[in-house]
């Protein structure tokens, strides 16, 4: 009988031992590993080291944007610019903003042509309105028709931060004819055969991250 207690006391000593030997280990994976409540992002792993001991440096990004870099100077304050957009509004692309400029460029002139630019009013700021309607009202007897655009430059690129307002500024070299007629229409001035060049300098506005996905034309140039 005492060979048996014995026995029993000593598994019960060796069940006591393994159970303290099981909540230390759980208690120190919980202080390592802390705890998780809800959905969590997994801890970044740490960067390798060698095995002489010197920490790997990590380069982070891919290289410059060529989305930026094909279109303004790396480093600039453009490129600086256009990135702090992106940085808000992750989905913009500056060649697909360029297509969309060239396209409102064309349809602002083509408007010009046939004297309507209501159609185009959303797409001007307060005072290019009012200043496209007062040369609008001066060439209502002139012939312009536009050919269309030789050559487009993105110029320059501005971000406030505090409002959310990206500025970017381009160039165009458009083509078009241009004829002035009497009352009878017989042309007195101008060729309507003759193609010339017309400089454009054009700043296109809008508040980064709005649903609104439309531009504004708030500054002209030459």
């Amino acid at each position: 009988m005492v060979q048996n207690g014995e026995k029993m006391n000593s598994a019960v000593i060796q069940l006591l031992v393994l159970a303290a030997i099981a909540i230390f280990l759980i208690l120190r994976l919980k202080n390592v590993l802390g705890t998780r409540d809800g959905f969590e992002k997994p801890p970044l792993a740490s960067p390798a080291r060698p095995a002489g001991g010197r920490r790997l440096e990590v380069v982070e990004g891919g290289g410059p944007d060529r989305d930026i870099t094909d279109h303004v100077a790396e480093g600039s304050a453009a490129a600086r610019a256009l990135a702090a957009m992106k940085r808000v509004e992750p989905s913009f692309n500056v060649t697909e903003f360029l297509g969309g400029a060239r396209g409102a460029y064309e349809m602002i002139l083509m408007a010009f042509e046939s004297g309507d630019i209501e159609r185009i009013r959303p797409f001007l700021s307060d005072e290019v309105y009012q200043a496209f309607s007062q040369v609008v009202d001066a060439r209502e007897k002139d012939g312009i028709s536009f050919v269309g655009v030789r050559e487009m430059t993105l110029v320059d690129a501005e971000f406030d931060e505090s409002t959310g307002i990206g500025e970017i500024t381009v160039r165009f070299v458009g083509e078009l004819t241009s004829v002035v007629r009497d009352k009878d229409g017989r042309i007195v001035e101008g060729n309507p055969n003759e193609v010339k060049r017309q400089k454009d300098q054009w700043t296109f506005a809008r508040k980064m991250g709005a649903q609104d996905p439309n531009w504004q034309l708030v500054a002209t140039g030459g």
